[in-house]
């Protein structure tokens, strides 16, 4: 099951059940099957806590994937600040909807095994992204 939830921040405007679907659909081109999957959606105050508690981290950032995935089975909690995505939608050229389905993706490419942090890994989770945003409908 997927689901999504927020934290401080307005529920974004995006079709649950056509983003669920969306989500399945990339998950299986990568050979697996969703689980409990939940999106928790928040602002930079709370995901700046989430970084500083779990991963020791002290900054902001866009996304956070907590993997719990089991086999081919993908399970995950994925907390996705939406102050960052508005500023990051701003900085790229994209607008704050492209931005945000392109983040809710980034987290499934992950939970699918797709890093973005060593050498020539940005690139791949990029083109990765790109053709997972041409499988939405």
């Amino acid at each position: 099951m997927i689901s999504y939830q927020t934290e401080g921040v307005k529920m974004p405007a995006i079709k649950r059940r056509d983003t669920s679907a969306w989500i399945k659909r990339v998950a299986a081109s990568y050979g697996k099957k969703c689980g409990e999957i939940a999106y928790i959606f928040c602002d930079d105050a709370k995901i700046l806590e989430v970084n500083n508690e779990y991963l020791q981290h002290d900054y902001y950032t866009d996304i956070i994937t907590f993997d719990y995935c089991e086999d081919d089975t993908i399970n995950g909690d994925i907390f996705i600040s939406l102050d960052t995505v508005r500023s990051n939608a701003e900085m790229v050229g994209a607008t704050y909807e492209q931005e945000l389905h392109r983040v809710i993706i980034h987290g499934i490419l992950h939970l699918c095994g797709i890093d973005d942090k060593g050498e020539g890994e940005r690139e791949i989770m990029e083109a990765a992204e790109n053709r997972a945003l041409s499988m939405r409908d």
